[in-house]
């Protein structure tokens, strides 16, 4: 699954006009997975053009045989966890058919016909999470993002040692994950004010933070370490994530780590780009020094392996309220690349497994905010505003500390490299609305609802 194949082919183009286009995320050669709530029913389905292959009516029309009819049936259910769990080879195989489905020059008339009747406008379908998150962990491995805050914190030295040594995470909130589209209610927490006394309300230092995540696919026992060779075999695929943040809150609890300060919403793309799809774009991290530590030997990547990182250029876009009224697109905040991860996923994947830790399929690790050196390449407003002391001039000319009500975030990421297509993930977008007023004492609590 390490090679390219007839998948990747730059002259393959779609009978379906809409995935030719330059501008499209979705081309033939991507194919991303997806969940879709269309009809009031849950199903999977794959990305193409504009369009939506759904994988039970296609499994219908007997488009499918053998083990690739096996996976298209693990795929095509309310959730892509059976498919993560089967393992990237079968995954391989149902992209194979798929793509020889949806080629111009291949696919047969009549299997065209009946392709055609499988296929949804995304248009008409509401987007869910693509899988049950069982567990979820956000790393930090930019060096820029991580010594701008350690500086910003008045940490000594500001880039912790440990930064270069082993890639360090925390344990996020997965229930509290949801994808693109949903709104983000402001939270309410507690944290210091200027005059260093401790305030709780509708928390002001409201922050987004630009990255990327992968999903596990068949994952291990636990006691069983995962070897980094091994590593990319339990990545099934990957999306945009965005951590967002109450700054203050977070600075102020943060003795063991991140709690309230960032489960309040964490939002994800809801197409996932499979480790295949990416395989053209593989390239070696760029953002190591000739005099960093070299790690230990479970961490070294071996003379000869493939490149653990991707040439993925990634944006941040902030829309206010004003610019949405005068159907302005927004402005443009951040212009990044997944260039300044100093780890690898597969090392992340390796290393959260070393003490044995089980990882189960769809679980979620996060690459931490991937800021780069240049003012352009910050990934948060913690870095662009210096922590609320230097405000942003938007496009429509409304300025910013940290994110206001009304304020949409939309992220947007592309895999690219000269002689193949680009891909793209779709985008992760969400709107900040307000906080909900803190209950009176004594009084009766609103009636729940279900998520």
């Amino acid at each position: 699954m390490n090679a390219l194949n007839a998948t990747h082919d730059p002259a393959r183009r779609s009978w379906l006009e809409s995935a030719n286009l330059p501008a499209s995320d979705f081309p033939l050669q991507n194919l991303p997975f997806g969940i879709v709530l269309h009809q009031g029913r849950r199903r999977g389905g794959v990305a193409i053009g504009d369009q939506i292959i759904d994988l039970g009516a296609a499994l219908v029309l007997d488009l499918f045989s053998g083990d690739v009819a096996a996976a298209a049936t693990a795929a095509s259910g309310p959730v892509l966890n059976p498919l993560m769990a089967m393992g990237n080879s079968q995954t391989s195989a149902l992209r194979s058919r798929l793509a020889d489905l949806m080629d111009g020059g291949q696919c047969r008339t009549a299997d065209r016909e009946r392709v055609a009747r499988c296929l949804v406008p995304q248009a008409e379908v509401a987007m869910q999470l693509p899988c049950e998150i069982g567990d979820y962990t956000d790393f930090l491995t930019s060096a820029a993002h991580t010594e701008r805050h350690g500086r910003l914190k008045g940490l000594q030295p500001s880039l912790p040692p440990t930064f270069k040594h082993l890639p360090v995470a925390y344990h996020g909130r997965s229930s509290s994950i949801r994808v693109s589209g949903t709104p983000v209610r402001r939270p309410n927490g507690q944290w210091l004010d200027d005059a260093r006394i401790p305030r709780f309300g509708p928390v002001e230092s409201l922050d987004f933070e630009l990255e990327m995540a992968a999903f596990i696919g068949p994952g291990n026992e636990l006691g069983q370490p995962i070897a980094l060779s091994a590593a990319s075999n339990h990545i099934f695929g990957y999306c945009l994530l965005n951590d967002w943040s109450a700054k203050g809150v977070q600075w102020w609890e943060q003795v063991l780590g991140p709690f309230l300060g960032k489960s309040f919403l964490t939002s994800i793309s809801p197409w996932v780009v499979t480790s295949e799809a990416l395989l053209p774009f593989s390239r070696a991290s760029g953002a190591h020094q000739p005099d960093d530590p070299q790690p230990l030997a479970y961490l070294a990547e071996s003379r000869g392996a493939s490149a653990g990182s991707f040439s993925i250029r990634l944006s941040a876009t902030i829309r206010t309220a004003i610019m949405r009224a005068a159907g302005n697109a927004g402005t443009c905040v951040s212009r990044t690349s997944l260039d300044h991860m100093y780890w690898s996923f597969r090392q992340m994947v390796t290393h959260h497994a070393s003490n044995g830790c089980n990882l189960r399929p769809g679980d979620l690790l996060g690459s931490g905010t991937l800021s780069g050196e240049e003012a352009t390449s910050m990934g948060c407003m913690t870095e662009m505003t210096s922590a609320g002391r230097n405000p942003v001039t938007l496009g429509s000319g409304e300025k910013r500390l940290w994110l206001h009500d009304g304020d949409e975030v939309i992220l947007n990421a592309t895999a690219e490299r000269e002689g193949f297509v680009s891909i793209g993930f779709g985008r992760c977008g969400g709107e900040i609305i307000p906080s909900i007023p803190w209950p009176e004492q004594g009084a009766t609590p609103p009636a729940l609802t279900s998520s």
